[in-house]
């Protein structure tokens, strides 16, 4: 016996697995190869340290949760196609296919359909890739001759108005500095604008664009719920700057009696703003819908509790001029 099969018969005799017949061969051979008997010795040793750590059984859901993570992914996979099935049961029966001349020949004329057919699906995948490819390319060059689009500014960098004029110079940073000119009216310079009231960088424009923003509701013009109303409101409940959120206050003063989320905003001003100008302002604002409830509560709370006297006597006053709601 050479060292080759005896250091194979070592492991098996370790676990048990060594026929008899060959136990007594492996030993003669151990009595004169001290390299051997040294493997026998590490091996046995490992299996002592090994025995010292107690096993661990794996989770009995174990199994269960691998089949259903088996079947999952199965599902997943995309459906074969017919060919693709008939070619793969072909396959599977082929060594018996090479004993009939007929079924051989059939096979041939198989394969040859079903390449012939997947050569014309995979031309047909390269021709709409190419028009695909060709429509993407299109619509980038669109999209660099539209107007700017918001997701496009990295921020803006000033707002300027002419004087005696209507016309707003927007300047916007993208890769490099931009800048886009045009009525306030346009759609492009009013999305630069509520971009510009969220700008965190710039406090000054922040005030510009609320500024601005605020003129054209005041003014009548198109002050949308679901556009520069909801800009101002954002600036009239976060932003930093008291300048700002003065601004905000006023542009909102329009739809507070028709807004009831605008109402709102001007409620929470009242009751959380830390500038007492603008909380009396807010409740200068709120006079026209003081017969509200929600508005109604909010006075005498702010009349009873405010810590401010200034706040208190106002809301007084304004709850003073309707008898009926105190």
């Amino acid at each position: 016996m050479n060292c080759e099969v005896a250091h194979e018969r070592i492991v098996l005799a370790a676990y048990g697995e060594l026929p008899d017949e060959h136990i007594h061969e492996l030993d003669r051979h151990l009595a004169s190869c001290a390299e051997c008997r040294e493997e026998r010795e590490q091996l046995k040793a490992l299996k002592a340290l090994v025995a010292v750590h107690p096993v661990v059984e794996p989770d009995a859901n174990l199994m269960a949760r691998s089949r259903l993570r088996l079947e999952e992914a199965l599902d997943a996979l995309p459906p074969k196609r017919w060919y693709e099935k008939l070619s793969q049961r072909l396959m599977n029966n082929f060594a018996s296919l090479q004993t009939a001349p007929v079924a051989a020949m059939l096979l041939l004329v198989v394969g040859a359909g079903a390449g012939s057919l997947g050569g014309y699906e995979f031309a047909l995948g390269r021709t709409a890739h190419a028009v695909t490819k060709a429509q993407a390319k299109a619509v980038v060059a669109q999209m660099q001759t539209a107007a700017v689009a918001p997701a496009e500014v990295a921020s803006i960098s000033s707002i300027v108005q002419q004087p005696n004029s209507n016309l707003v110079e927007v300047r916007y940073n993208q890769v490099v500095p931009q800048r886009v000119q045009g009525s306030i009216d346009d759609p492009t310079i009013r999305q630069l604008l509520m971009l510009a009231s969220e700008d965190a960088n710039s406090t000054g424009v922040r005030d510009n664009s609320v500024g601005l923003l605020a003129a054209e509701c005041r003014a009548g013009h198109s002050c949308q719920a679901a556009g520069i109303r909801d800009a101002l409101m954002v600036a009239l409940r976060y932003d930093r700057d008291e300048g700002v959120r003065e601004k905000a206050l006023q542009g909102l003063e329009p739809y507070v009696s028709q807004d009831m989320r605008v109402r709102d905003a001007v409620l929470e001003a009242l009751l959380n703003d830390s500038d007492p100008r603008i909380r009396s302002q807010a409740i200068s604002l709120l006079e026209p819908v003081e017969a509200d409830t929600s508005v109604r509560q909010v006075l005498y709370t702010v009349a009873n509790s405010d810590q401010s006297p200034h706040i208190r006597n106002v809301s007084r006053q304004v709850l003073s001029r309707v008898p009926e709601i105190q």
